[in-house]
């Protein structure tokens, strides 16, 4: 089953404040770019290109307190798990939408894939951290915004071993973001 990773960072390598807040996503960048068929910056295509994501609490915390109209609900049907050792039922507001999920990632990943799933969205910070050292990433699309917060939650922490990313592609977009898409070798 491939496993992948599309997140968006600030220059300086944070997903979110310390609080949680990914508010500078909306601010960075140049706001007057005629981004015209790039507006998701490839987001839509690559989620047609999955058919289950599975994120952590937090990641899951963050959605749940943007409150989404169904309208607004940007992962269709798509089957989400939420890795969460600490509550065992999703908010209210996304009940319908998750499952909650507290046990070995790998044997997670084998059962998605004897049901017939075969592309994972890996999402939130610590998930994207132990699916790298279990060495379960395939490919990861990182997007930078054009601002540096100083500090907040890293993308990435500690690693067991050394894993070498091969740049595939860079996109530079009209609003000064900068994506690199890379596949992961773990040799």
């Amino acid at each position: 089953m491939k496993c992948s990773v599309f997140i968006a960072t600030s220059v300086d390598g944070f997903i979110a404040r310390k609080n949680g807040s990914v508010n500078w996503l909306q601010t960075a960048g140049n706001k007057n770019a005629d981004m015209s068929d790039q507006a998701d910056m490839g987001f839509n295509q690559y989620l047609a290109s999955v058919d289950c994501i599975i994120m952590g609490r937090k990641c899951m915390e963050t959605i749940s307190s943007m409150d989404l109209p169904p309208e607004q609900w940007p992962y269709g049907n798509i089957r989400i798990i939420v890795l969460s050792t600490t509550i065992t039922q999703a908010p209210d507001n996304l009940r319908d939408k998750v499952e909650m999920y507290a046990g070995n990632i790998k044997i997670l990943i084998t059962k998605l894939s004897t049901e017939g799933y075969q592309h994972a969205y890996i999402d939130g910070g610590m998930t994207i951290q132990a699916f790298i050292n279990q060495q379960l990433i395939n490919h990861i699309t990182i997007t930078r915004a054009p601002i540096l917060l100083g500090s907040g939650i890293s993308l990435f922490g500690e690693t067991h071993k050394d894993i070498e990313l091969e740049q595939t592609q860079a996109i530079v977009f009209p609003n000064n973001f900068i994506q690199v898409k890379y596949s992961v070798n773990y040799k």
